[in-house]
């Protein structure tokens, strides 16, 4: 029985070296998972303390190419607990530890590694490089803490009178800030304390430097942000909002943002995690900001510019940022406690004694957040309940406050139709109301007159009361328009029947106004806008005017070739007016004809006809030619510049509709591919990231279509330069979904080709961003051209390690799909899948023998590549052949047995004409010639 055991002991250690010897290979291949896999089984049959020491360790090194340091530190380990000596188990045990950051115990390892082994110099050289990294590290904690007193110092001394000084050091402790170790340093130091002395000089430059320095503790930290809230209190915060001073207002803005964004994250993973007892906490804090925001909507002491902030943080961080998050809470709860509030910010008539203080912005700003309370509604129930808060607190003012009641009545439902049309049409049906609008129309007094007539005009585009409006309307707004003495008056009359004068859309058979009238008015309101003496607040109803009448191409025409109209337009858009933005958007739209246009069918054009139905027609003037030649015109009055200062201006009023109508505009300007170069030189290509990331899911398609246009023709490190470049990926990959054109996803997809062609961290960023299967779809579409954009992607995504190890995966079609391409008809397919077996016989080897096991044509396709009259297809097949012969000899032996010796002889006499194609041809037959395969002579007389 002895002899037995001892019989099968050796089986078990002749199998466990079998499977060791089985792992290195695998190893050596790059195949980590077959290692582990391997070794694993070795070690389940229980080896010697020696071999199970390298074992470990092996399996220590596979972990490290994989990236898992933990399990590498936990292998380690056990290969060192079972052969202490063992320095190749310490060396990789340290380089673990290092990688988990525990540099300390690295360089205990180390040093035991170069104890063991004191003559090894690339031990000494890891060792010297880790005992500097941790002296360095020692010493940047130590110094830290002692250079935060010193700032704080330096800014609290009223005896310190260097100015340069300070702001350095103000500047130093923002930095700090940013970073979440400089952040947590900060507040162990009590920094929070000292930030607040800061705030207590009641000097601007340090109450900047606590605001910011506060607005990076509080950033994705929700456990600070709770303890700057209760040391600060958020009445303190608020007050900074509400100063005069628009940078401290900013500031405070920014703090305010930052501190929701960290509670609503917590709050939503803490419901994840269904801690009501925390969730609870995390709500409470909420909701006492949000509180304290509504209480500050209509207290009279609030500035402008503060409450202009408010409204924008309630745009920003209560309705939900999409509709796939399950709950609305916050916008309920907001509508249930706050929305009178925000109506009465909305109907704020400012000549009425006692008014709230407000901005040109402030009533576009409250519709805008109307608009997304509404719009983050779910049911009919939760919308009915918003319906009768409305028309409850509108119905208050129209009744009970006399005139100054019905003109906030009357302002707060222009701010619905502006908004939540649906909820104004609502309340303009409530008894009363229009009656008072159209009493109002004829007031002698200018303020209340404008209120009605601005009223008016917004319910003249809404569908349920077109009919009314045309019907009525029309004649009073001429008669304004007509005989009014104030031009305030007039522009706002104006606008109004230019509303009613486009209902027509861009249907050149519905004119709605006399021959000529329509350029009449367009005529007027071009006049207004260059009228600087008017006062950015009444040119901008001009701004608004045309946003209606360019549905008429022959306003379109003129407009283009008013070059001071249109900079007068441009240079309103830059203003601070922010209301504007969306009629210079639609104006652009209309000009450069962005909108959506169906394609009517020939045939169903000829039924309709027949059955003596409408049929639209399309303006003659908009024909593709009149079209560019607008665009360049636009171009040339520099309407790139204008769109992307209305991208980077962060205000409620670039709605997502409006971003929408930016992209569209975009996208027409770079149709050209010659002009595309003169928008991203004046900022385009910086507007369009933002607008391809962030708005409809139509804007971002069509902002990121613009992108890929630029992409596709412009050098990608000059069109985005910077960190900007990694931006552009996630909008390209986008344009891939099934729910995109072909075109999107052809145009996304050369694009993603230049990129990947650009350096190994983009193409490992469109890895990151699961393009990938995405690409591989693409490969077996029907239609030619965007096939034929995926193999091209793929064969300059095969350059990266990660991308080039999927074709080694088990059970995958990849690479024979790349042979049977290489041997298709379209020499550009052909061109592209034979690039991508170039790239991956080179960086690859085990491919290499794997091509003549994916199909029985292989050959066939080799020689056909290298027999193609096209230079680029011979260079890409015979380097192909070159890399098989070299990887080996069953390889090159199988391919000299056929006519690829006589081709690859004839190829390499092509020195002198094809040298690229020459040269792999000779290095293919000297590798034949040292496997002893051909004769020197069959090599070319060597």
């Amino acid at each position: 029985m002895a002899a037995s055991a001892r019989s099968g002991g050796g089986d078990a250690g002749g199998e466990a070296s079998g499977l060791r010897r089985a792992g290195n290979e695998h190893f050596q291949a790059g195949r980590y998972e077959e290692a582990l896999e391997a070794y694993a089984r070795a070690l389940s049959l229980g080896p010697p303390a020696a071999d199970r020491a390298a074992l470990h360790r092996n399996r220590a090194a596979c972990h490290l190419k994989r990236g898992d340091f933990a399990r590498a530190e936990q292998d380690a380990s056990r290969a060192v607990d079972a052969d202490p000596g063992d320095v190749k188990g310490l060396f990789r045990r340290s380089q673990a530890l290092q990688q988990l950051g525990r540099l300390d115990q690295a360089l205990s390892d180390l040093r035991r590694c170069v104890s063991l082994e004191p003559k090894n110099r690339a031990l000494q050289e890891a060792l010297r490089d880790l005992g500097s990294r941790l002296h360095e590290k020692m010493s940047a904690t130590a110094s830290t803490d002692s250079k935060v007193q010193q700032m704080f110092q330096v800014l609290l001394d009223p005896e310190e009178k260097d100015q340069d000084k300070k702001q350095k050091a103000a500047q130093n402790l923002i930095v700090l800030a940013r970073e979440e170790p400089g952040a947590e340093k900060i507040f162990q130091n009590e920094g929070v304390d000292l930030l607040l002395q800061l705030l207590d000089t009641e000097q601007l430059d340090m109450i900047l430097a606590s605001l910011r320095t506060l607005t990076g503790l509080c950033r994705g930290h929700r456990s600070r942000t709770v303890a700057v809230l209760t040391t600060l209190g958020a009445r303190r915060v608020f007050a900074m909002l509400e100063w005069e001073d628009e940078q401290i207002s900013l500031a405070a803005y920014s703090l305010l943002q930052v501190m929701f964004d960290s509670l609503k994250e917590g709050l939503q993973r803490e419901e994840r995690g269904k801690e009501e007892a925390v969730v609870s906490e995390t709500s409470r804090e909420l909701k006492l900001l949000l509180q304290q925001l509504l209480e500050a909507l209509t207290r009279k002491g609030v500035s402008c510019y503060g409450r202009d902030s408010i409204l924008s943080l309630l745009v920003s961080v209560v309705p939900r940022k999409s509709q796939q998050e399950p709950s609305n809470s916050l916008t309920l709860w907001v509508i249930d406690q706050g929305l009178k509030e925000i109506l009465a910010v909305g109907g704020t008539v400012a000549h009425v004694p006692g008014s709230l203080r407000v901005t040109e912005n402030t009533h576009m700003s409250a519709a805008v957040l109307l608009n997304k309370l509404y719009g983050d509604l779910k049911c009919d129930v939760e919308r009915e309940n918003f319906h009768l808060l409305c028309e409850n607190c509108i119905r208050g003012w129209f009744q009970g406050e006399g005139l100054a009641g019905k003109l906030q009545a009357i302002r707060a439902v222009s701010c619905l139709l502006q908004g939540p049309s649906e909820a104004g049409n609502r309340v303009l049906e409530l008894s009363g109301i229009m009656e008072s609008i159209l009493s109002l129309c004829a007031s002698s007094q200018e303020a209340d007159q404008l209120v009605a007539v601005e009223a008016l005009i917004h319910a003249a585009d809404k569908a349920k009361h077109a009919s009314f409006i045309t019907a009525n309307g029309v004649t009073l707004l001429k008669e304004i328009y007509k005989h009014s003495e104030r031009d305030s008056i007039r522009i706002r009359a104006l606008v109004g029947l230019c509303k009613l004068g486009s209902a027509g859309g861009t249907d050149f058979s519905m004119k709605q106004f006399a021959e000529g009238s329509t350029l009449k008015l367009a005529k007027q309101c071009r006049k207004w806008l260059c009228n600087e003496a008017m006062g950015g607040g009444t040119r901008h109803w001009a701004a608004e005017g045309l946003a209606y009448l360019t549905l008429d191409a022959d306003v379109k025409e003129e407009l283009v070739e008013d070059r001071v109209a249109l900079q007068a337009l441009f240079q309103l858009a830059r203003s601070e007016n922010q209301t504007v933005m969306f009629a210079v958007a639609s104006a652009m739209v209309n000009c450069t004809c962005s909108y959506d246009q169906e394609e009517l069918d020939p045939q169903m054009v000829e039924l309709a006809k027949y059955a003596k139905q409408h049929v639209p027609e399309k303006h003659p003037k908009d024909k593709p030619e009149f079209v560019h030649r607008r665009v360049q015109k636009l171009l040339a009055a520099g309407v790139v510049s204008a769109l992307s200062c209305m991208v980077k201006n962060e205000s409620p009023a670039l709605s997502a509709s409006c971003r929408e109508l930016i992209s569209r505009v975009f996208l027409a300007l770079v149709d050209d591919p010659e002009d595309r170069g003169v928008v991203v030189a004046h900022g385009g290509g910086k507007a369009l990231i933002p607008l391809a990331l962030d708005g409809t899911e139509v804007g971002q398609t069509r902002a990121a279509q613009a992108l890929a246009k630029i992409t596709i023709t412009t050098a990608p490190e000059m069109a985005f330069p910077g960190e900007r470049l990694y931006e552009v990926v996630r909008p390209l990959v986008g344009l891939l979904h099934l729910k995109c054109a072909g075109l999107q996803n052809f145009e996304g997809l050369m694009a993603l080709t230049n990129l990947a062609g650009t350096s190994e961290r983009l193409r490992q960023k469109i890895v990151k961003e699961k393009a990938v299967p995405m690409i591989e779809g693409y490969m077996f579409e029907e239609h030619a051209m965007i096939r034929l954009a995926a193999t091209e992607c793929m064969c300059n995504l095969t350059l990266s390690p990660e991308v080039a190890k999927l074709f080694l995966a088990e059970g995958s079609d990849r690479l024979k799909l790349m042979v049977l391409y290489s041997g298709e008809e379209d020499e550009r397919l052909r061109r592209a899948a034979a690039g991508t077996l170039a790239v991956l016989t080179s960086v690859l080897p085990q491919t290499c023998t794997l091509i003549p096991q994916v199909t029985v044509h292989w050959l066939e396709i080799l020689q056909a590549l290298l027999l193609s009259p096209s230079t680029e297809l011979q260079h890409r097949g015979v380097v192909v052949v070159r890399n098989m012969v070299a990887a080996k000899k069953e390889v090159a032996e199988k391919l000299m047995e056929s006519e690829m010796m006589e081709i690859l002889s004839v190829l390499a006499g092509l020195e002198e004409g094809q040298p690229q194609v020459a040269q792999p041809a000779k290095e293919c037959l000297a590798q034949a010639v040292a496997y002893g395969l051909i004769q020197p002579s069959a090599a070319g007389g060597e």
